[in-house]
């Protein structure tokens, strides 16, 4: 299928062939979901701990008498049951990360594509080259092109200067084609996409 290209100034910059195996989808929830979440759970740290009754700064000393009072019977203030006790089966450092096989990764990413592209938030560029390397003048053209919360994605490495430019913009983010990724598009707004950056990303899912 067609699109139209624009430049950074909102001016048409010809048209662009957008292959249908990548762009021409139908959004899969189920397949979206598997592959945010297999992102989400590697991002994990997994560094949650908590003291077990072991590892509680107690005395071991038996805390009263065996009988006669007429309460429960302890052995020792580090027992889960008190208060600053050692915590019963508690988080212990682990990673929370699963395996999702590489086809089902490559599918979840053509299906967020595909998904901006039906729901008509992609947007395709000619290039992101710019002459002014300044944050303001680059913040007032993305105010001017309406865009809040976009993804820009490049080729096979960010354009210097508008990675520089761009880094203070807030809601505008700059990724290469290999740091592409199901999450970063589908939680923005606008997935834009250079010229460049989409022959490596068909390239890449081919």
């Amino acid at each position: 299928m067609k699109a139209d290209a624009i430049n950074l100034d909102g001016k048409k910059a010809g048209s662009v062939e957008l292959d249908d195996a990548i762009f021409g989808l139908e959004p899969r929830a189920d397949i979206l979901h598997r592959v945010v979440r297999w992102q989400r759970n590697n991002a994990q740290a997994g560094t949650h701990k908590v003291k077990t009754r072991s590892e509680v700064s107690y005395s071991t000393k038996k805390i009263y008498r065996q009988k006669g009072t007429g309460g429960a019977r302890h052995g020792a203030r580090s027992a889960p049951i008190f208060r600053g006790g050692g915590v019963y089966k508690g988080p212990t450092p682990r990673s929370h990360g699963h395996d999702l096989p590489k086809k089902v990764r490559k599918l979840g990413l053509m299906h967020a594509l595909s998904a901006k592209a039906v729901a008509g938030e992609l947007v395709i560029i000619d290039s992101i080259e710019i002459k002014d390397v300044k944050t303001k003048a680059l913040a007032a053209q993305v105010k001017e092109l309406g865009w809040k919360r976009a993804l820009i994605i490049d080729g096979a490495e960010v354009n210097t200067d508008f990675a520089q430019a761009a880094r203070n913009i807030a809601g505008l983010d700059v990724l290469p084609s290999m740091g592409a990724n199901v999450f970063d598009i589908l939680k923005r707004d606008t997935l834009v996409i250079t010229k460049a950056g989409l022959e490596a990303l068909e390239a890449r899912l081919k």
